[in-house]
């Protein structure tokens, strides 16, 4: 990693810069592909603080930051155990949220993120990685597979009201 980037876990007192950054990051991927009301309802309800420090405080649940010269560019949430969002084997952990502020695309930082999750999943001795990414999302689902993850199933994703498809995609560790 090269010195000015830095990949830490969140400590609980930047609970609000997390969700500054979770916010921003699902506004600028997906605000412009679904409709204004669910999206923000969907915001509403699962980026408000007191949802993050569930999440957080579940201890099945690790949120990070990546850092580019002191300031956060991007974050990542891994789930282990019950904290996944489904059940899909054991001996696994799921990458939930993985977001690089727009400007920082193209650098390689989502590919540093996916390596700095693979290294954690292993350092667990877990057997595969796995993620859901929105069917429409092209880019993130030829950025997954040129990564090595392969698509095995389908699950259903509610923003508000209106229901979506992700993909199911995983990577053998």
């Amino acid at each position: 990693m090269p010195s000015q980037t830095s990949f830490r876990k969140v400590n609980q007192n930047e609970l609000e810069q997390l969700r500054d950054i979770a916010v921003l990051t699902f506004i600028n991927t997906y605000q412009h592909l679904n409709e204004p009301n669910n999206f923000q309802n969907y915001i509403n309800e699962n980026f408000s603080l007191s949802k993050l420090t569930e999440e957080f405080n579940n201890p099945f649940s690790q949120f990070y930051f990546l850092e580019l010269n002191d300031k956060v560019i991007g974050y990542l949430k891994l789930n282990t155990n019950n904290a996944q969002t489904d059940k899909v084997g054991e001996n696994c952990t799921e990458i939930e949220r993985i977001y690089v502020l727009r400007e920082q695309q193209g650098n390689g930082f989502g590919k540093l993120l996916i390596n700095e999750s693979i290294s954690i999943a292993k350092a667990d001795n877990f057997q595969f990685i796995w993620l859901g990414v929105w069917e429409l999302n092209k880019s993130a689902i030829a950025f997954y597979e040129k990564m090595g993850f392969v698509a095995f199933d389908t699950h259903h994703f509610k923003v508000s009201n209106e229901l979506q498809t992700d993909i199911l995609m995983k990577l053998s560790l």
